[in-house]
Formats: structure tokens, C-alpha cells, sequence
């Protein structure tokens, strides 16, 4: 059971084209945002939608795999874990972010079925 700590999945779209940051040793590192949706119907019977963006990152195979065949408004799944970072910006103020780092991803609306990579 320990490899299930600290595992998040996320099916969604993504908001943007993804970020390729080229890191040393031919290494990358692609960071995209994604938007999850959850409907549900209100007290008053009104149709709701509620959706969150989240933050994510990947490295390497798993970016390459990304930077090639995701974009913009791409469904997809995601598996990673959950990463909180601060740092203090350029006017002494904390800052804080959780990201999900992701080390496998799934397509969803590939052309010909669903398409497991990595």
C-alpha cells in the first residue's frame, strides 16, 4: 500500500498549450494548468458547474509524451503526487502553490480510442 501516499488522479482539460522549459542533459520539463468540472443541481433545481484549475508539471518521458500530443482544450487523465512549494517574491511577501507533479498520463479524446502513454 505504499505506493498509493500521496497519489492524486485528475481528469480534465487543459487550459493552454503546454510550457517546455529545456533543463540541462537534453532533460524537459512541460507545465500546463488543468480544468476539472463537477455538475451537480442546486436547492433551487438550478444546473450548476463548478470548475477548478489546477497546476501541473512533468518531467522528462512523461513531458516529451505531453509536449507532442497534448494541447490546448486536450481531455486527459493524470497521475502524479501533490507538491507544495513558497518562495518569497520580489517584495519579501511568502508565496505559496500546490502543483501536481505527473508521472503518467492518459488521452482521452485521441482520434482512434483511448491512447496510454508512459
Amino acid at each position: 500500500m505504499s505506493n498509493l501516499n500521496n497519489r492524486v488522479q485528475l481528469i480534465g482539460r487543459l487550459g493552454q498549450d503546454p510550457e517546455i522549459v529545456n533543463l540541462n542533459d537534453d532533460n524537459i520539463l512541460v507545465k500546463f494548468s488543468l480544468a476539472t468540472s463537477d455538475r451537480y443541481t442546486n436547492k433551487l433545481g438550478e444546473k450548476v458547474t463548478d470548475t477548478q484549475w489546477h497546476r501541473l508539471l512533468a518531467y522528462n518521458g512523461t513531458a516529451n509524451i505531453i509536449s507532442e500530443y497534448v494541447k490546448k482544450g486536450s481531455k486527459i487523465c493524470v497521475q502524479g503526487k501533490l507538491v507544495h512549494r513558497q518562495w518569497e517574491d520580489k517584495d519579501g511577501q511568502k508565496q505559496y502553490t500546490t502543483e501536481v507533479v505527473c508521472d503518467q498520463v492518459l488521452m482521452l479524446d485521441a482520434k482512434v480510442g483511448t491512447t496510454k502513454l508512459r
